[in-house]
């Protein structure tokens, strides 16, 4: 029984650690879809457990009031082993970062 423990904890704990190390890591996904002066959208993922995503779009064209409005996700394993996400925001509100890691205002 205690040989079956200490296997599943192995699993575990290997299952839970990145793929990779960073400095050797591979693209495993990679979307871009550049649509022009109108906006953008692109994605990853590496083989260490990074991901990110971020889609743009141009509002208010021919205005004074044009801006690019850019929403994203990027997602990362930290040296401690903990996964985090990071969702933004980024328009004529300035940037607007959300993650359960950052501190509430």
């Amino acid at each position: 029984m205690k040989s079956f423990i200490v296997f599943v904890a192995i699993v575990a704990a290997a299952l839970a650690a990145p793929v990779d190390d960073s400095k050797d890591a591979v693209i495993l996904k990679y979307e871009n879809d550049n649509i022009g002066v109108d906006g953008y959208k692109f994605a990853y993922e590496t083989s260490d457990g990074v991901s990110r995503s971020e889609e743009a779009e141009l509002k208010n064209p021919g205005t004074e009031q044009e801006a690019l409005s850019v929403r994203g996700t990027i997602t990362w394993i930290a040296a401690d082993g903990v996964q985090y996400t990071l969702n933004y925001i980024a328009d004529e509100n300035g940037f607007q970062p959300q993650g359960d890691h950052l501190p509430k205002v």
